[in-house]
């Protein structure tokens, strides 16, 4: 018996420990969700906009004035696969990776695919894995900042422009609350052209007047759009990742409080046995003392 109870007490011991780790992996957690948070709100209407006025401007424009927006038959796709750069986040990672997978199996058959990974864990699960790995970039995720944005980028158009690609697709983790994540999986290049219904209030069907010659003004914000669209990839999944982390760390608080509710309850049951066992074998031996 005494050997049991020293058991559950170490085993009490050390879930209490585990358990002041969650909490504080919480808290830290809860603290950096609400920056994170803050700086996709901010993000997302002007890298919506942005979106919305290239797509309508390349529909507008002959897509030979610009690679970018270039329509090639998609022979030779880029997969750029955005996860995080530690783990204790629940699903968050997981879920990434299956859509990275479910798109390379309905790609890869008849395609040249490669790989951008953003995130160690992403690095990690397709390092041993057979398809080509372009670029990797791991712990930016820490602390998502707009330069790692644009070297991703350029590497990106360099290909692109260079008529090595034909398209490419972005997958990550959207975040819409603390308890919810969405993945999300879009293409990136070429630019989408907006298609309009002829005679709609939508196509008012008239050209814009440029103040730079298109090709000019293209080669300024085309690079940009592009950063632009993975900066907020990026961010998105900087939030969600907090978001994911919070919510696991609380369960795991909560499972481990739980557990040491079990625990207590059979080291408590285990020595009230002994004691009643010792009070039983005293009984005993006064009565045949007397006896």
């Amino acid at each position: 018996m005494p050997g049991n109870l020293i058991h559950f007490r170490r085993r009490v011991r050390s879930v209490k420990n585990i358990q002041q780790i969650t909490r504080a992996m919480k808290l830290v957690a809860a603290s950096k969700l609400k920056r994170a948070q803050d700086r996709i709100i901010a993000a997302r209407p002007y890298a919506n906009r942005m979106l919305s006025v290239l797509n309508s401007m390349a529909r507008r424009i002959d897509p030979a004035q610009h690679p970018l927006l270039a329509q090639r038959d998609r022979e030779r796709v880029m997969l750029v696969v955005v996860t995080g750069d530690r783990g204790l986040c629940g699903s968050f990672n997981s879920n990434i990776i299956r859509s990275a997978m479910n798109f390379i199996e309905d790609e890869a058959a008849n395609r040249t695919l490669s790989l951008t990974l953003v995130g160690r864990r992403g690095v990690e699960w397709f390092k041993t894995r057979p398809w080509q790995v372009r670029h990797e970039f791991v712990n930016i995720m820490t602390r998502v900042d707009h330069r790692y944005a644009r070297e991703i980028g350029k590497g990106i158009i360099d290909y692109f422009s260079a008529s090595e690609l034909d398209a490419v697709y972005l997958v990550y983790n959207e975040f819409k609350s603390v308890v919810r994540q969405d993945v999300i999986l879009e293409p990136l290049l070429p630019i989408r052209r907006l298609e309009f219904e002829q005679e709609s209030d939508t196509d008012p069907g008239v050209d814009y007047i440029y103040e730079q010659p298109p090709r000019e003004m293209l080669d300024f914000l085309l690079p940009r759009h592009v950063e632009t669209q993975i900066f907020r990839a990026m961010l998105e999944s900087e939030a969600a990742e907090h978001g994911a982390r919070m919510t696991a760390m609380d369960a795991a608080t909560r499972n481990a409080k739980e557990m040491i509710d079990q625990l207590t309850l059979t080291m408590n049951r285990i020595r009230q046995a002994s004691i009643t066992t010792e009070i039983i074998e005293i009984v005993s031996g006064a009565d045949a003392l007397e006896g």
